[in-house]
């Protein structure tokens, strides 16, 4: 597996892969919630200035496994929703359903935590929801905490998007 950044041109394949990867909630939620979520994922947030976008590519075929944002430290990593962090944010964690269970998420997640080590910053978070139950179990096995005062409520639905962090 190579780790690298995306290119300027494998974003929208990148943007659909997420929402591939995170429809299997759509049936869990109330539709204005998988909305949010689904703007979210979509969302050119990506974008801003010191965000990085990294993506596991198969070493044999070169195929996108799966991808993640890194957010820097003060910086609206939400749009509309949470506060703004003093540390790095992980968002967007998607892997492909054709390639899970091969330690991708687990590849990528390292990978943020590596880079933020790099770049001197004392923490790193990362909000998911609470129906998210794998990804709860990836971030804690890491040894990310819940910070409940970073808690939001996107949908006003009383489905909450847990924040967790991680001292470097």
């Amino acid at each position: 597996m190579i780790l690298r950044d995306a290119m300027p041109n494998e974003i929208p394949s990148i943007r659909q892969q997420r929402l591939e990867a995170y429809h299997e909630y759509a049936p869990l939620l109330p539709e204005a919630h998988w909305e949010a979520l689904k703007k979210s994922i979509l969302s050119e947030a990506d974008m801003q200035p010191g965000v990085e976008i990294i993506v596991a590519e198969s070493e044999a075929e070169g195929k996108i496994l799966g991808s993640v944002v890194l957010f820097p430290p003060n910086i609206k990593a939400y749009e509309g929703f949470g506060d703004v962090l003093e540390h790095s944010e992980i968002r967007m964690l998607a892997v492909s359903p054709s390639s899970r269970g091969k330690g991708v998420a687990s590849t990528l997640v390292n990978e943020c935590i590596i880079r933020t080590k790099d770049k001197g910053y004392p923490a790193i978070g990362l909000h998911t929801g609470e129906f998210m139950e794998g990804a709860l179990q990836l971030y804690t096995r890491f040894g990310f905490l819940h910070t409940p005062e970073h808690d939001f409520e996107p949908a006003n639905d009383g489905i909450i998007v847990k924040a967790f962090k991680m001292t470097l």
